[in-house]
């Protein structure tokens, strides 16, 4: 999958889960702070990233700082791609 494809679809699945039309607009800022993702949220992200992308991801296998951006969840699914 080309790094633009894989960028859409969780920009995607974020406006999805969200609401937030505009989440690709702000690729950096932390998405918990924001109140823009909370656990519930965070828990349908990594159900819908298996879903779509094949990557299983752990609730308790990453702290939230490592996946609270939308740059950091692209970059984990790219690690496990």
């Amino acid at each position: 999958m080309a790094n633009a494809e894989l960028e859409a679809k969780v920009v995607e699945l974020l406006i999805d889960i969200t609401g937030e039309e505009e989440i690709g607009d702000y690729r950096d800022d932390d998405l918990f702070e924001e109140d823009v993702l909370d656990s519930l949220g965070a828990i349908e992200l990594l159900v819908r990233i298996k879903d779509e992308f094949g990557v299983s991801i752990a609730p308790t296998e990453l702290e939230r700082e490592e996946m609270n951006t939308v740059n950091k969840i692209i970059e984990r699914i790219e690690e496990r791609l």
